[in-house]
């Protein structure tokens, strides 16, 4: 079977991981620093800030914006439950919008009908690995004077306008789970221009500690250990060959499949973290594949709003509706061959021929 994600950790990971057993800093250490520092050099910002996870950078970003019980932050309901779930735990309300018409991220035209005067926030999803319409999203938050955070779990390295996820915002967060670009196999990481903030964050993620046994406020264990962090830095330094042939695939297979079904576009800097395509026929189309040994993933089935812990936030909107019935992603990771490649262009082939 073919799957659809598989991460690649080879001999240097498994190295830096030994050398770190081997120090005894296995907790919190050089290691997280030194990952923090290249991730920020790498989505050229001042500040990046490693936590446990993508939904504990998620929260930590929303604390250190003043975001709570009252304020509003606009967002999509096509998309992971982390985006809005981390909306949810710091007592503010999400409220959804649909997504663009030509593609899967949130449609900047639907936005300023959605400002009251609770909102506080605007919180884009650069789903699949495609940056969302930063200049006009951008223009949007700047002109209502809203904090603008970037989910970038999806991602990493996507570059255009100038710059990478995670760069144009006050703030951006992105994931470290084994499917993604790049892994830590859990880890997350919050990257921002503002000092402040940054530091505010590093104090949340260790018990609100701004000195040891200094608790200057309420705050969490959501560290990031050295033994992630190690597997970070020598993944970091693979992510723009990763990037690299993900693209070259997406490339080959809208060549290639593009007369069966709608496929996606190559643009705002696409890292393809999904190759997701549209068919009338979704679920037909799945079960061929899986019968001709290629997997394949629904993502996603559901809009947020309804699954019943957002179901008091329902909204309309049908194109992302429509998605949910249509959408399925195919193979598109670094560790698929040539071979492989060809395999899934056949399956797909098959099915309408």
């Amino acid at each position: 079977m073919i799957s659809i994600a598989n991460p690649l950790i080879g001999a240097e990971e498994r190295a830096a991981v030994d050398k770190v057993l081997q120090s005894g800093i296995i907790a919190q250490g050089p290691e997280v620093a030194k990952f923090e520092s290249e991730f920020a050099e790498m989505c050229g910002v001042k500040y990046a800030v490693a936590t446990s996870n993508g939904t504990t950078a998620g929260h930590l970003v929303m604390i250190a914006n003043n975001i709570g019980p009252g304020d509003e932050v606009i967002t999509t309901p096509f998309t992971f439950f982390a985006t809005a779930s981390v909306v949810m735990m710091v007592g503010a309300k999400p409220i959804f919008i649909d997504v663009e018409k030509d593609g899967f991220c949130l449609n900047p035209e639907g936005i300023e009908s959605a400002i009251t005067d609770k909102t506080k926030a605007i919180h884009p999803v650069h789903l699949y690995g495609e940056l969302v319409d930063i200049p006009k999203i951008s223009k949007i938050a700047k002109d209502n004077n809203l904090v603008l955070i970037e989910d970038s779990a999806q991602a990493h390295c996507a570059e255009d306008w100038g710059g990478k996820a995670g760069s144009f915002g006050d703030a951006g967060w992105f994931s470290f789970y084994p499917t993604k670009n790049m892994t830590t196999s859990e880890g997350g990481m919050i990257t921002t221009n503002n000092k402040e903030l940054a530091n505010r964050c590093r104090i949340l993620r260790a018990h609100g500690m701004s000195a040891q046994y200094q608790h200057t406020e309420f705050g969490y264990n959501y560290r990031m250990t050295d033994i992630s962090a190690a597997i970070g830095r020598v993944q970091l330094r693979r992510l723009a060959d990763f990037n690299r042939r993900r693209r070259e695939i997406a490339m080959i297979y809208n060549k290639s499949l593009s007369q069966y079904v709608q496929v996606p576009k190559n643009r705002r800097g696409h890292v393809f973290h999904q190759y997701t395509i549209l068919s009338d026929n979704r679920d037909k189309l799945r079960k061929h594949l899986q019968d001709k040994g290629v997997g394949s993933g629904i993502y996603y089935p559901t809009l947020l709003f309804n699954y019943e812990p957002m179901s008091q936030y329902s909204a309309e909107c049908p194109r992302a509706q429509m998605l949910t019935e249509k959408a399925i992603s195919l193979p598109v990771h670094p560790a698929l061959t040539n071979e492989d490649v060809s395999t899934v262009i056949a399956a797909v082939s098959s099915f309408f021929d």
